[in-house]
């Protein structure tokens, strides 16, 4: 932490509270072991359901529990939810990837929302190439479904869904510094105008400068969030924009200091609740989204061209859009029963497909590492003729419906289905049906299965580069889930089992083209059985102390190499205005068998310890310390696109917060 760094976090300290107002203590301090088990959700049913009545298997991340856990960004959240990881990986910037179930693939398995609207676009299917960053300060909630949800959602709602709630009630300012070059800074803004008219802003800026890796990078980050929403009665308008940049470390598997990553998204929607009773609802959105992203890595060192007096980059400089119009209905009748149902349009068109390279013949129209064809540093490429087939369509109808039948206080049942035809290229019907019992106060039993569906995209139907090769012929992949869930709650103490079935279909597969693995082509070629074990608990064990864990066990081998077995713990201790949390993701060893053309590659099993120690000094300001792997522990996750299949984990990072709410 720099001198300058340090003087401007006190000053922020000492004069933020004088131009605060009095207000409620946050309440991070005053922790409600009763709110965590009745927390609200509807991202399983849209219908308003406690964790244990959701037809889903449900894990919820509310204010609380994110600061406790002194999390960056939202998707290392997923570390702490049965069945997921979140780790870096290689491919487009080094961003996120997920490990879902037992299936580690880059091709966006996990729906990811904000307030409900999907991230996950047409051209790579994951959410986190164009938004590998979404910063905690501006989350109010964050709520996973651990399993299908292609019923409600449609494509990606695969093998799990997040959706994060931003703030909209608050009026807040956070700074933060902290080693690596860690700064950021952070508002939240609600101003009530009167009784019709309410208007909120989250905004938020976060970089670092990245620690020093043996490959001779760093991994600096750069990103920007901002959001602003109108309500006027039943009328609502939302927008946000957010960029984020990751440029040196690790891109279509090199190191080098001269890889870029940049992607863009604006989003704006406009809804409108026609009908708005104590049974009835019915409502209408507009939402359009635009993604952009620019990006370039090494694909061949300098040393491997004998042509060439520079390394030679390639990578993607594309736009896409999202246009979605929905309409959402629901009614409760006399006798209990309450219906769910709507219409979705939409149409996400790749608009732009050009490529960023440093070699470029303009006479051929492609690509050599040579001198002659040195553009003096990575450029875009416009109208590049092999990209040109990318900019492709997907116009998607669907129409889904549900029932929840409450045949008694003990039991209630479940029925859904949803219906998606996306012209030209496949169509899926998503059923599944949830029974839910309690057999007696403390204990729920439910009876879960659901089917999902990932619909291929452009990246995989269309590409032709230097490192993929689309496949047009490519179908969906899908998977048929089942589950039982035991669930206890007492007082004091609360465990949720969970059994999974999953028949994986028709998976989507990056399959070598060339014998050192630096081409690739997909192909609808696993189909998988994958049996599990997810545990969680909550113990408190006095007024001050609280003890969280959870427990994954796959009872078969992934189908790619991934953790079989991980671990999560958190405790909380509170005194008086202090509260200390300290945290351990736990992740099973990772080996996998060295090919003709692989290196063999071997990771032991290891522990990443957190803390978070917070000072509320103030009825209105705290001060945080938060660190993330602590002893500074070295290791790597295994990706195949990788010589050795190594991708090094991030270090030691630590920083200072500050809070204050007016």
């Amino acid at each position: 932490m720099t001198l300058k760094q340090t003087v401007c976090l006190f000053l922020c300290i000492y004069t933020t509270p004088i131009l605060a107002t009095e207000t409620q203590a946050d309440d991070l301090f005053t922790l409600s072991f009763e709110d965590l088990l009745e927390v609200h959700v509807d991202i399983a049913s849209k219908t308003l359901e406690t964790l244990a009545s959701a037809p889903s298997t449900i894990t919820v991340f509310n204010r609380k529990k994110i600061a406790l856990l002194g999390v960056n960004n939202a998707f290392e959240l997923m570390n702490f939810v049965p069945g997921m990881q979140s780790t870096r990986g290689d491919w487009v910037g080094a961003v996120p990837k997920d490990h879902a179930r037992g299936v580690y693939l880059d091709s966006g398995n996990i729906l990811v929302m904000i307030n409900g609207e999907r991230l996950n676009e047409s051209s790579f299917g994951k959410a986190s190439v164009y938004m590998p960053f979404i910063p905690v300060e501006v989350i109010d909630k964050v709520e996973f479904i651990r399993g299908p949800g292609s019923a409600l959602y449609g494509s990606n709602a695969f093998l799990g869904v997040m959706n994060i709630i931003t703030k909209s009630q608050d009026s807040e300012l956070s700074v933060a510094v902290g080693n690596v070059g860690q700064a950021s800074t952070a508002f939240s803004l609600s101003h009530q105008v009167n009784e019709q008219t309410h208007l909120f802003a989250n905004g938020a800026y976060n970089s670092k400068s990245g620690e020093r890796y043996p490959q001779g990078v760093k991994d600096p980050l750069q990103s920007i969030y901002l959001e602003a929403g109108l309500d006027i009665e039943k009328l609502a308008v939302r927008g946000r924009y957010n960029q984020v940049e990751l440029n040196d470390f690790l891109n279509l598997g090199g190191y080098s200091e001269d890889n870029q990553h940049k992607s863009e998204n604006a989003f704006i929607s406009l809804s409108y609740d026609w009908l708005a009773t104590d049974t009835s609802m019915f409502s209408s959105k507009v939402a359009y989204t635009q993604h952009q992203i620019q990006s370039a890595g090494l694909i061949a060192p300098v040393e491997s061209l004998p042509q060439a007096s520079y390394d030679s980059f390639i990578g993607p400089a594309w736009q896409t859009s999202d246009l979605t119009i929905n309409l959402d209905a629901s009614h409760e009748f006399d006798n209990g029963w309450l219906f769910n149902s709507g219409l979705e349009y939409s149409h996400a068109k790749q608009q732009q497909a050009d490529v960023r390279t440093n070699y470029y013949d303009a006479n051929s129209g492609a690509i050599i590492a040579a001198d002659p064809f040195y553009q003096g540093g990575i450029v875009t490429i416009k109208e590049y003729a092999p990209f040109q087939q990318l900019q492709s369509t997907f116009e998607t109808r669907s129409v889904y419906g549900q029932v929840k039948v409450p045949y008694s206080e003990q039991f209630s049942l479940f029925l859904g289905a949803r219906f998606d035809d996306v012209k030209d290229i496949d169509s899926n019907l998503s059923p599944r049906i949830a029974a839910i019992y309690k057999p007696a106060l403390a204990h729920t039993l439910k009876l879960q299965y659901g089917e999902s569906f990932r619909t291929p995209v452009t990246n995989e139907l269309y590409s032709n580069d230097d490192v993929t090769l689309g496949n047009p012929n490519l179908k969906s992949e899908y998977v048929k889930t089942t589950e039982l869930v035991w669930r206890y709650e007492h007082q004091d103490w609360h465990i949720n089992s969970v059994l999974f079935y999953n028949q994986l279909n028709e998976f989507i597969n990056l399959v070598p083209l060339t014998a050192d693995n630096t081409q690739f082509t997909f192909a609808n070629q696993l189909d998988d059985t994958n049996r599990g074990l997810e545990l969680d608990s909550m113990l408190r064990l006095n007024g001050d102390f609280s003890l969280e864990a959870t427990y994954t066990q796959y009872f078969d081998t992934p189908m790619q190499p991934t953790f079989k077995r991980f671990a999560s713990i958190i405790a909380n201790y509170q005194y008086e205005q202090w509260l200390l949390s300290v945290n351990g993701v736990w992740r099973d060893e990772v080996n996998v068998q060295a090919t003709p053309n692989t290196l063999s590659f071997k990771q032991p099993a290891y522990l990443l310890l957190g803390t978070v120690l917070s000072w509320q000094f103030s009825t209105s300001s705290q001060l945080s310390f938060k660190a993330h792997n602590v002893l500074n522990k070295h290791y790597n996750v295994f990706d195949p696109r990788m010589a050795d299949g190594a991708v090094a984990g991030v270090g030691s990072e630590y920083s200072v917060h500050y809070q204050v709410k007016f």
